[in-house]
């Protein structure tokens, strides 16, 4: 069974690239602006959108952003494809909730490798919603319970209440960068008033009870965090 790719971008050219690249393992829907885009979301079952960032009617990071904030969308996939390479532009995509970023001109091997890669780790998260399983940790979220890898095998970690929801955020979202605001949004509540690096000490605490899976957590300078496990 093939998979369902959204393409926004307003290049015929691009479709026709991206089609011929994907052909394999995937049928590629097209939009040329993201109205369109919104139309096909709502129609259609999508695995993963190939996002331009220069679009007629809008920015496609912005609209990335925008579309984390609604649940039925949030699981799938965004792989930013945009001719801006520059560091500064990959921290922006990533920062709106984007899982990967591809360079025009691109090379369709590797367009076809990041894709199926891609929607290959969402479709291990989707298996159980409830119980999230990795080679470092596991998660079940009924129980509250966690457990990490240690050089003696999988071992129960205590946490709060708070370091849990944490970890459940960043767990849900492996590999996006979330900014520390929408932790905090999302962990105390947008009327609650914690100073936002208030974040860092907890997730500081969190990262001394997973040990030796610490490095699950990453810090992205100036950003926020990114969960980052290993399948």
């Amino acid at each position: 069974m093939k998979y369902n790719v959204l393409l926004i971008e307003d290049s015929p050219e691009i479709f026709t690239l991206v089609k011929q690249s994907l052909s394999a393992i995937a049928n590629v829907m097209w939009s040329d602006n993201l109205k369109k885009a919104d139309a096909i979301l709502k129609e259609s079952k999508v695995d993963l959108i190939l996002l331009d960032v220069e679009l007629p009617d809008g920015n496609g990071i912005e609209w990335c952003s925008n579309i984390q904030n609604i649940d039925k969308y949030l699981k799938i996939p965004v792989i930013l494809l945009t001719a801006h390479g520059e560091l500064s532009d990959k921290v922006l995509g990533f920062s709106a909730g984007a899982d990967d970023y591809v360079v025009k001109p691109f090379v369709p091997l590797e367009l076809k490798a990041r894709v199926e890669a891609r929607i290959k780790k969402q479709e291990i998260l989707s298996q159980s919603s409830h119980q999230l399983k990795w080679r470092e940790i596991e998660i079940d979220k009924n129980k509250q319970e966690v457990k990490v890898m240690c050089q003696s095998g999988l071992q129960p970690v205590s946490l709060t209440n708070i370091e849990f929801k944490i970890l459940m955020y960043l767990a849900h979202r492996p590999e996006h960068v979330i900014p520390r605001d929408d932790l905090l949004n999302e962990v105390w509540g947008e009327n609650i008033h914690i100073y936002p690096r208030s974040v860092d000490t907890h997730v500081s605490k969190l990262r001394k009870k997973l040990g030796e899976s610490s490095n699950i957590i990453e810090s992205v300078h100036g950003v926020g965090y990114k969960f980052k496990p290993t399948y």
